[in-house]
Protein backbone atom coordinates (compact mmCIF):
# COMPACT_ATOMS: atom_id res chain seq x y z
CA UNK A 1 0.00 0.00 0.00
CA UNK A 2 1.34 3.45 -0.96
CA UNK A 3 0.57 6.54 1.10
CA UNK A 4 1.33 10.16 0.20
CA UNK A 5 1.97 12.56 3.07
CA UNK A 6 1.34 16.22 2.18
CA UNK A 7 2.83 18.15 5.10
CA UNK A 8 5.10 21.19 5.29
CA UNK A 9 6.33 20.57 8.85
CA UNK A 10 9.37 18.24 8.55
CA UNK A 11 9.05 17.08 12.15
CA UNK A 12 5.45 15.95 11.72
CA UNK A 13 6.08 14.46 8.27
CA UNK A 14 9.06 12.41 9.42
CA UNK A 15 7.18 11.21 12.50
CA UNK A 16 4.25 10.01 10.37
CA UNK A 17 6.49 8.59 7.66
CA UNK A 18 8.63 6.62 10.11
CA UNK A 19 5.59 5.15 11.85
CA UNK A 20 3.91 4.12 8.60
CA UNK A 21 7.08 2.57 7.20
CA UNK A 22 7.50 0.57 10.40
CA UNK A 23 4.03 -0.82 9.70
CA UNK A 24 5.01 -1.90 6.18
CA UNK A 25 3.49 1.00 4.22
CA UNK A 26 5.37 2.64 1.36
CA UNK A 27 5.36 6.42 1.71
CA UNK A 28 6.18 9.57 -0.21
CA UNK A 29 6.39 13.08 1.22
CA UNK A 30 5.30 16.30 -0.48
CA UNK A 31 5.96 19.62 1.25
CA UNK A 32 3.47 21.80 -0.64
CA UNK A 33 0.57 21.77 -3.10
CA UNK A 34 2.87 21.94 -6.12
CA UNK A 35 4.92 18.96 -4.97
CA UNK A 36 1.77 16.97 -4.20
CA UNK A 37 0.44 17.52 -7.73
CA UNK A 38 3.77 16.47 -9.24
CA UNK A 39 4.00 13.33 -7.11
CA UNK A 40 0.43 12.27 -7.94
CA UNK A 41 1.02 12.79 -11.65
CA UNK A 42 3.93 10.34 -11.46
CA UNK A 43 2.21 7.45 -9.67
CA UNK A 44 -0.85 6.07 -7.92
CA UNK A 45 -1.43 6.12 -4.16
CA UNK A 46 -3.88 4.22 -2.01
CA UNK A 47 -4.37 7.04 0.51
CA UNK A 48 -3.33 10.65 1.08
CA UNK A 49 -2.67 12.26 4.45
CA UNK A 50 -3.24 15.97 3.87
CA UNK A 51 -2.30 19.01 5.93
CA UNK A 52 -4.28 22.18 5.22
CA UNK A 53 -1.87 25.02 6.00
CA UNK A 54 0.58 24.58 3.14
CA UNK A 55 3.11 27.24 2.07
CA UNK A 56 1.79 27.63 -1.49
CA UNK A 57 -1.93 27.23 -0.93
CA UNK A 58 -4.76 25.81 1.13
CA UNK A 59 -5.09 22.05 1.37
CA UNK A 60 -8.86 22.37 1.04
CA UNK A 61 -8.47 23.98 -2.38
CA UNK A 62 -6.15 21.16 -3.38
CA UNK A 63 -8.68 18.59 -2.17
CA UNK A 64 -11.49 20.35 -4.04
CA UNK A 65 -9.40 20.28 -7.22
CA UNK A 66 -8.66 16.56 -6.85
CA UNK A 67 -12.29 15.65 -6.38
CA UNK A 68 -13.36 17.79 -9.34
CA UNK A 69 -10.87 15.87 -11.50
CA UNK A 70 -12.29 12.52 -10.46
CA UNK A 71 -9.60 11.55 -7.97
CA UNK A 72 -11.43 9.12 -5.69
CA UNK A 73 -8.71 7.72 -3.45
CA UNK A 74 -9.27 8.29 0.29
CA UNK A 75 -7.95 11.52 1.83
CA UNK A 76 -7.35 11.86 5.56
CA UNK A 77 -6.95 15.47 6.69
CA UNK A 78 -4.40 15.98 9.44
CA UNK A 79 -4.57 19.60 10.55
CA UNK A 80 -4.22 22.01 13.44
CA UNK A 81 -7.56 23.49 12.39
CA UNK A 82 -9.69 21.61 14.86
CA UNK A 83 -12.98 23.49 15.11
CA UNK A 84 -16.25 21.76 14.29
CA UNK A 85 -16.75 24.07 11.30
CA UNK A 86 -13.31 23.16 9.94
CA UNK A 87 -13.99 19.44 10.23
CA UNK A 88 -17.43 19.71 8.63
CA UNK A 89 -16.06 21.82 5.77
CA UNK A 90 -13.24 19.37 5.09
CA UNK A 91 -15.58 16.39 5.05
CA UNK A 92 -18.11 18.19 2.85
CA UNK A 93 -15.43 19.08 0.30
CA UNK A 94 -14.44 15.45 -0.02
CA UNK A 95 -12.21 14.30 2.81
CA UNK A 96 -12.85 10.76 4.03
CA UNK A 97 -11.61 11.43 7.57
CA UNK A 98 -10.35 14.33 9.66
CA UNK A 99 -7.86 14.05 12.53
CA UNK A 100 -6.91 17.26 14.36
CA UNK A 101 -3.39 17.99 15.61
CA UNK A 102 -1.92 17.17 18.06
CA UNK A 103 -2.58 13.49 17.53
CA UNK A 104 -1.37 10.10 18.68
CA UNK A 105 0.18 7.85 16.06
CA UNK A 106 -1.84 4.84 17.23
CA UNK A 107 -5.07 6.67 16.35
CA UNK A 108 -3.70 7.84 13.02
CA UNK A 109 -2.66 4.29 12.16
CA UNK A 110 -6.10 2.96 13.09
CA UNK A 111 -7.78 5.53 10.86
CA UNK A 112 -5.39 4.77 7.98
CA UNK A 113 -6.12 1.06 8.28
CA UNK A 114 -9.85 1.73 8.41
CA UNK A 115 -9.80 3.77 5.20
CA UNK A 116 -7.63 1.27 3.35
CA UNK A 117 -9.79 -1.60 4.50
CA UNK A 118 -12.91 0.18 3.29
CA UNK A 119 -11.50 1.04 -0.13
CA UNK A 120 -10.11 -2.47 -0.64
CA UNK A 121 -13.66 -3.76 -0.21
CA UNK A 122 -15.01 -1.22 -2.69
CA UNK A 123 -12.49 -1.52 -5.50
CA UNK A 124 -13.98 -0.25 -8.72
CA UNK A 125 -14.48 -3.00 -11.29
CA UNK A 126 -16.08 -0.78 -13.95
CA UNK A 127 -14.82 2.59 -15.20
CA UNK A 128 -17.20 4.93 -17.02
CA UNK A 129 -16.46 8.27 -18.69
CA UNK A 130 -18.28 10.17 -21.45
CA UNK A 131 -19.97 7.11 -22.89
CA UNK A 132 -17.01 4.76 -22.45
CA UNK A 133 -17.61 1.74 -20.22
CA UNK A 134 -14.59 -0.33 -19.22
CA UNK A 135 -15.28 -3.60 -17.39
CA UNK A 136 -11.98 -4.40 -15.67
CA UNK A 137 -12.98 -7.89 -14.58
CA UNK A 138 -14.56 -9.04 -17.83
CA UNK A 139 -12.02 -7.10 -19.94
CA UNK A 140 -14.94 -5.75 -22.00
CA UNK A 141 -15.19 -2.19 -23.32
CA UNK A 142 -18.01 -0.34 -25.05
CA UNK A 143 -18.57 3.18 -26.32
CA UNK A 144 -22.10 4.60 -26.41
CA UNK A 145 -23.41 1.07 -26.05
CA UNK A 146 -21.37 -0.37 -28.91
CA UNK A 147 -18.82 -3.07 -28.07
CA UNK A 148 -15.20 -2.36 -29.03
CA UNK A 149 -12.45 -4.82 -29.84
CA UNK A 150 -9.20 -3.78 -28.18
CA UNK A 151 -5.87 -5.53 -27.86
CA UNK A 152 -4.51 -6.04 -24.34
CA UNK A 153 -2.15 -3.10 -24.78
CA UNK A 154 -4.94 -0.83 -26.07
CA UNK A 155 -7.14 -1.88 -23.15
CA UNK A 156 -4.36 -1.06 -20.65
CA UNK A 157 -3.74 2.32 -22.26
CA UNK A 158 -7.44 3.22 -22.17
CA UNK A 159 -7.64 2.08 -18.54
CA UNK A 160 -4.67 4.29 -17.63
CA UNK A 161 -6.26 7.32 -19.30
CA UNK A 162 -9.64 6.69 -17.66
CA UNK A 163 -8.09 6.29 -14.21
CA UNK A 164 -6.46 9.68 -14.69
CA UNK A 165 -9.24 11.74 -16.29
CA UNK A 166 -8.48 15.43 -16.09
CA UNK A 167 -4.74 14.83 -15.67
CA UNK A 168 -2.03 15.15 -18.28
CA UNK A 169 0.06 12.00 -18.57
CA UNK A 170 3.52 12.44 -20.03
CA UNK A 171 4.87 10.12 -22.68
CA UNK A 172 7.38 8.80 -20.15
CA UNK A 173 4.63 7.99 -17.63
CA UNK A 174 2.57 6.21 -20.26
CA UNK A 175 5.59 4.31 -21.57
CA UNK A 176 6.68 3.15 -18.14
CA UNK A 177 3.16 2.08 -17.11
CA UNK A 178 2.16 0.30 -20.32
CA UNK A 179 5.49 -0.93 -21.69
CA UNK A 180 7.28 -1.04 -18.32
CA UNK A 181 11.07 -0.88 -18.09
CA UNK A 182 13.50 0.21 -20.81
CA UNK A 183 10.87 1.91 -22.94
CA UNK A 184 12.54 3.68 -25.85
CA UNK A 185 11.05 7.16 -25.90
CA UNK A 186 12.31 7.90 -29.40
CA UNK A 187 9.83 5.40 -30.84
CA UNK A 188 6.37 6.52 -31.96
CA UNK A 189 4.68 3.50 -30.37
CA UNK A 190 2.57 5.62 -28.02
CA UNK A 191 1.36 7.81 -30.88
CA UNK A 192 0.37 4.71 -32.87
CA UNK A 193 -1.70 3.32 -29.99
CA UNK A 194 -3.31 6.69 -29.26
CA UNK A 195 -4.36 6.95 -32.92
CA UNK A 196 -5.88 3.46 -32.75
CA UNK A 197 -7.88 4.34 -29.64
CA UNK A 198 -9.05 7.63 -31.14
CA UNK A 199 -10.31 5.82 -34.22
CA UNK A 200 -12.34 3.43 -32.05
CA UNK A 201 -13.73 6.30 -29.98
CA UNK A 202 -14.92 8.50 -32.84
CA UNK A 203 -18.36 9.94 -32.13
CA UNK A 204 -19.06 11.78 -35.36
CA UNK A 205 -18.90 15.34 -34.03
CA UNK A 206 -15.17 15.76 -34.55
CA UNK A 207 -14.39 16.03 -30.85
CA UNK A 208 -11.57 13.80 -29.65
CA UNK A 209 -11.94 12.12 -26.27
CA UNK A 210 -8.14 11.93 -25.98
CA UNK A 211 -6.40 15.30 -26.08
CA UNK A 212 -2.82 15.90 -27.15
CA UNK A 213 -0.88 18.32 -24.94
CA UNK A 214 1.94 19.42 -27.20
CA UNK A 215 5.39 18.74 -25.85
CA UNK A 216 3.99 16.94 -22.80
CA UNK A 217 1.72 13.99 -23.49
CA UNK A 218 -1.97 13.09 -23.50
CA UNK A 219 -5.07 13.52 -21.36
CA UNK A 220 -8.70 12.46 -21.26
CA UNK A 221 -10.66 15.54 -20.07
Amino acid sequence: MRILIVEDDPRVARFVEKGLQENAYATSWARCCGEAKDVLSEGEYDLIILDLGLPDGDGLDLLREWRACGFNEPVLILSARDSLDDRVKGLNIGADDYLPKPFGFAELLARVRSQLRRTSQQKVSVLEHKGIRLDLLGRVVSYNGKGLSLTNREFSLLELLMRNTGRVLTRTQIGERIWEANFEMQTNLIDVYIRKLRKQLENGDGESLIKTVRGVGYSMP
